[in-house]
C-alpha cells in the first residue's frame, strides 16, 4: 500500500511538473539573436515609463572565468515609484525588484526570453492588498507587451 501511495505521489508531482496554468516564469520564442532581442527590450522601457538599471551578459561573465555558456544576457529594469508602492506592501517585494528579464540561445540558436510571473508575487509575498494587487496585474500585463515587443522582428 505504501508503495502504491509513493508511486501515486511521484505520478503526481511529474504530470504537475508540465502544467503550464500558473506558471512562474513564462517565456517568449523569438527570431531575433540574444542582443538584438535584448537591445529592442532596452529600446521599449522608455514608452512604458520604466527606467534601465542594467544588463547583465552572463555568457561574457562565463568566458572571463574560463568556461562556455550559450548566449545569455539578464535586462534589469523597473519604475522605482511602482516598485515603492509595492515594497510598502511587503518589504519582501525588494527580493523581486527590479523586475528583469532574461534573453538566451540554446545550441541550435533559438532565443528565448523569461521573466517571472508577477502574479506569482502575491503567493511568495503573501500581497492581498487590492490596491497592490492592482498594480501586479498591470506590471504582469506590461511585461508580456514588453517580451513582445523584444521578440517582434
Amino acid at each position: 500500500m505504501k508503495k502504491l501511495l509513493l508511486v501515486g505521489l511521484i505520478g503526481l508531482a511529474l504530470v504537475g511538473c508540465e502544467n503550464k496554468k500558473g506558471a512562474f516564469l513564462e517565456t517568449v520564442e523569438t527570431n531575433n539573436t540574444v542582443p538584438v532581442a535584448a537591445n529592442k527590450l532596452i529600446a521599449a522601457l522608455g514608452s512604458k515609463g520604466l527606467v534601465h538599471f542594467h544588463t547583465i551578459d552572463h555568457s561574457k561573465a562565463a568566458k572571463k572565468a574560463g568556461m562556455r555558456l550559450n548566449p545569455e544576457t539578464l535586462v534589469v529594469f523597473g519604475n522605482p515609484k511602482i516598485g515603492t508602492k509595492l515594497m510598502k506592501c511587503n518589504p519582501s517585494m525588494g527580493l523581486d525588484l527590479p523586475l528583469r528579464m532574461l534573453f538566451t540561445a540554446d545550441e541550435e540558436g533559438i532565443t528565448t526570453i523569461t521573466y517571472t510571473n508577477p502574479e506569482y508575487w502575491s503567493l511568495k509575498h503573501n500581497i492581498k492588498d487590492k490596491t497592490c494587487l492592482a498594480i501586479i496585474q498591470q506590471a504582469h500585463l506590461a511585461l508580456q507587451e514588453l517580451a513582445e515587443k523584444a521578440a517582434a522582428k
